[in-house]
């Protein structure tokens, strides 16, 4: 493609410096420039592919930020739970050995 701009930033469109938009009488009706409106939306219709990788790579980002976000909050819980876990562990060995010594006392 070989049309500058995008669709974000489109390229200005100068009729003194297109030679495309220039007007010359010599030329029959049927051999005019196109319309302006029909040469944006051609340049428009050219664009979109642009425009889908672009919001593409947005959702793919979007994406991956919230597996990150799931898998740290995955990671905290997971954290939490084998603190606990290792406290009700050191609580029921506490009661082993005492429960071992009060045998041994008797």
């Amino acid at each position: 493609m070989n049309i500058p701009g995008t669709i974000g930033r489109p390229a200005a469109h100068d009729p003194r410096r297109d030679p495309e938009m220039t007007i010359d009488a010599s030329l029959a009706p049927a051999a005019a420039p196109r319309p302006r409106q029909e040469q944006n939306r051609t340049r428009k219709l050219q664009l979109i592919p642009e425009a889908l990788a672009r919001s593409h790579m947005e959702r793919i980002q979007e994406a991956e930020s919230q597996r990150l976000a799931r898998r740290l909050a995955q990671a905290r819980r997971m954290e939490r739970k084998s603190f606990r876990l290792q406290r009700r562990a050191e609580r029921a060995s506490r009661r082993a050995r005492r429960a071992l010594a009060q045998v041994v006392m008797q």
